[in-house]
């Protein structure tokens, strides 16, 4: 995965997110609301010829982008002990 800021402003934050599909950037999407986003969406331009990009508003996107990834990083790590617990029984 690569990642390029496309554009940071007062408010808002684009970055391109080169080598992943729609899976994690929906999942980030969702999780930046959650933390507080005032915006947040992902669009790809060319479904071949370009990158996915995230786009967050908000008073501080890039703690939004950032405290959204520690919640995914945290709730799989919940699930991957809650897993363990239950293939146990």
């Amino acid at each position: 995965m690569k990642l390029t800021v496309l554009e940071r402003g007062k408010g808002k934050l684009n970055v391109e997110v080169d080598g992943e599909s729609a899976t994690l950037l929906n999942l980030l999407r969702e999780k930046a609301w959650a933390e507080g986003a005032q915006q947040a969406a992902w669009a790809k331009k060319h479904p071949y010829a370009s990158q996915p990009e995230i786009l967050i508003k908000a008073e501080n996107p890039q703690k939004v982008l950032q405290d959204a990834a520690t919640a995914i990083i945290n709730d799989a790590k919940d699930f991957a002990k809650q897993f363990e617990r239950a293939a146990k029984k």
